[in-house]
């Protein structure tokens, strides 16, 4: 093989690296941290959604869900669904707590078409401390977010 050749296999090689690296950073996950979560629309629909689901309305809260875990939720037995409201219910935060909590510690990674909000509360007590952490995922189609599984 003469030099000229070997020349010409580098150089298509090194272009391919060069290239799979721009376009892997140009489909790379993107990373939100704190307030600005609250901007995004992911950001707006899981403090609506919780917000609700603390007020006891599932069926709203429900809405902003996509349609198969909105499917799924009607097709329970209306005993499973009960219970789970008051689950919901007892659990979530209100808005403003949950905003607050995402404004503290909140990561937003958005992926394509696929964002997971994560908050990490920690309480310390005479006991000790304690870490708690939440995850809701949510799909984004154009402009719209839903919390999905």
């Amino acid at each position: 093989m003469t030099k000229r050749h070997l020349a010409i296999r580098f150089t298509s090689a090194a272009c391919g690296i060069v290239l799979c690296g721009i376009a892997g950073s140009a489909f790379a996950a993107s990373e939100i941290k704190g307030a600005a979560i609250l901007d995004n629309p992911c950001g707006k629909v899981a403090v609506k959604q919780t917000g609700l689901l603390h007020a006891g309305k599932m069926e709203e809260a429900n809405k902003l869900s996509t349609k198969e875990m909105q499917d799924e939720y009607k097709a329970m037995p209306a005993k499973d669904r009960e219970m789970m409201n008051g689950m919901a219910k007892m659990m979530s935060p209100t808005e403003e707590k949950f905003a607050a909590m995402i404004k503290s510690s909140g990561v937003l990674v958005i992926d394509g078409q696929a964002a997971t909000l994560t908050t990490k509360t920690t309480t310390k007590d005479k006991n000790g401390s304690s870490t708690e952490s939440t995850t809701q995922k949510f799909r984004i189609t154009g402009s719209e977010c839903l919390v999905t599984r």
